[in-house]
């Protein structure tokens, strides 16, 4: 490869990680403190960049030139940041998942596939019952927080921008067009959660273990109606006005693995989740081509319940709420 074709392929890259309402020119203008006459220039071919403004760009865009210059290394480059629990802070890693989905519907074209071994984060944020939850549960359990580890679960604890800040980032996901990959274990982890906290009376009653089944319950009829529809809507929308696309498999054998794949305007990207709170992405060609196999594979091997198919819907959300239902009944409310 020349390093004329290196350097038009490196832009190439560029531009298909911009938003389409933004200039590529603009960008690395400000990305290399360079005049946008100058970058149109080095855009065009008709100035080479240099190996210093080669590196800024290939940082800022997280591009690999292993994979431009097809070294088979046998590495992939992913972009992410680990969670600190001296220094983590709850609103911080909400911000940060609402910025991924504005950036995700500034495309003209989205589509989300989701494999969910666990139930989707964007979820919790229908309600503030499984929200509250949700977050005592991250704190105490997962980053061991000091001021958790002798207070039990308390829905009037749970502070309002925490609530605001992850609605706003289901709010975004509703906007995408989502297809989300279900198995037998993805809400069998949020019940082992509530009787785990129920067995160790970290609830302060069995009305408050009550409380959260419910809402765990009413947030199912919510999916099964988007599954019935085949589109998303606000879980208070009476009215419920059309959001994003929504389409929904279920696998009796294959477990996700809490990953996404993204198409944007044509542009594959795959998230991966890992450790609870921490997540990475890569937009490595041969890497976001594999999962894009495994998806279509994936999709001919599930049951899409969404749309058509009701009997098994019907038997899916069925099978789910005779779990909440069982629960539910040993409570002494």
């Amino acid at each position: 490869m020349t390093t004329e074709e290196l350097q038009q392929q490196v832009f190439q890259t560029i531009k298909s990680k911009i938003p389409p309402h933004l200039s590529a020119a603009e960008e690395i203008a400000t990305i290399l403190d360079i005049s946008a006459d100058s970058a149109y220039r080095r855009l065009r071919g008709e100035k080479t960049i240099s190996l210093d403004e080669l590196y800024k760009l290939c940082v800022h865009y997280h591009i690999s030139l292993d994979q431009m210059l097809n070294i088979q290394t046998g590495a992939i480059l992913f972009n992410g940041l680990y969670v600190n629990e001296k220094s983590f802070r709850f609103d911080e890693w909400l911000k940060s998942v609402a910025n991924n989905m504005a950036y995700f519907n500034s495309f003209k074209q989205q589509e989300f596939f989701y494999l969910c071994k666990d139930f989707p984060p964007f979820h919790h944020f229908h309600l503030r019952e499984i929200a509250a939850f949700k977050y005592f549960f991250f704190m105490r359990t997962i980053l061991h927080l000091p001021e958790f580890r002798t207070t039990k679960v308390r829905f009037q604890d749970y502070p309002d921008n925490m609530f605001e800040l992850g609605r706003k980032a289901l709010q975004l996901y509703q906007k995408l067009s989502v297809v989300e990959f279900w198995n037998i274990e993805t809400i069998n982890s949020t019940i082992r959660q509530i009787e785990f906290y129920h067995e160790s009376d970290i609830f302060e009653s069995d009305k408050d273990v009550f409380i959260v089944y419910e809402a765990l319950d009413k947030l199912l009829a919510h999916l099964e109606k988007q599954a019935d529809l085949g589109f998303q809507f606000q879980i208070d929308d009476k009215e419920m006005k059309p959001l994003g696309s929504f389409q929904m498999y279920y696998n009796e054998v294959l477990i996700g693995d809490n990953s996404a794949l993204i198409i944007l305007d044509g542009a594959k990207l795959v998230m991966l989740s890992h450790s609870a709170f921490n997540f990475m992405t890569t937009q490595d060609q041969a890497f976001c081509e594999h999962i894009d196999g495994h998806v279509k594979n994936l999709m001919q091997k599930s049951t899409l319940i969404s749309s058509a198919n009701e009997k098994e819907r019907n038997r899916f959300f069925k099978s789910q709420r005779d779990k909440i239902a069982n629960r539910k009944k040993a409570l002494k409310v």
